[in-house]
């Protein structure tokens, strides 16, 4: 991703067109760096993880500095950690598998940098758990098959779009902060994501 960013930066920004106004259909792909926080347990710690993040986006002018972008990505999030438990050496891992939705409210100074902030909805479709003590591991899988869409973890996405004609480069951070639980009910979970997130695009 960095050799691919230096390689867009180094292009000639004299021929940069200005997209602003256009109706824009995209791809992008690259790579979370996530990790999880507990708001009620000040000892906990966890490591991040990396993940593959992928998907399209849409986005809709409206004028000239204003948009609307809406996205459609696959999300590989997670931590790990270790420790010791009854004098044996343990590590464990999480990784989780979301369908999200980022819904972006866009604001183009420029033709070549764009910010980015909105909500995002996140719908848990698997979640994989490795455990390692000694000689002892075990993985656990879950697959969830989810067809309520008002059951899903809100959270929030900051970033800004690098755009070099049909290329953009997409720096992301984002953060979980309350489960919908489909009946109208929520809660602030306690487990919460904490992600940055860095993807490279083609925009049609």
């Amino acid at each position: 991703m960095l050799i691919a960013c230096i390689s867009i930066f180094g292009m000639n920004l004299n021929a940069q067109e200005d997209f602003r106004n256009n109706l824009k259909l995209g791809i992008k792909a690259g790579a979370n760096y996530s990790n999880v926080w507990d708001e009620n347990d000040n000892d906990f710690e966890a490591n991040g993880k990396a993940g593959f993040v992928g998907g399209a986006f849409l986005h809709i002018p409206i004028g000239k500095f204003l948009g609307v972008q809406p996205e459609l990505l696959f999300a590989q999030k997670g931590f790990q950690g270790s420790g010791v438990f009854l004098g044996e050496e343990y590590s464990f891992s999480r990784t989780t598998n979301y369908l999200e939705v980022p819904l972006l409210f866009t604001f183009k100074p420029f033709p070549a940098l764009s910010i980015v902030a909105g909500p995002q909805y996140a719908f848990l479709l698997s979640q994989e758990d490795n455990f390692r003590s000694g000689t002892y591991s075990e993985t656990e899988f879950r697959d969830y098959d989810n067809e309520n869409l008002r059951r899903n973890t809100l959270g929030a996405v900051v970033g800004f779009d690098v755009n070099v004609n049909h290329f953009v480069v997409s720096p992301r951070a984002g953060w979980d902060f309350q489960t919908n639980h489909g009946d109208g009910s929520s809660s602030t979970p306690r487990y919460k994501n904490q992600w940055l997130q860095l993807t490279l695009g083609y925009r049609f």
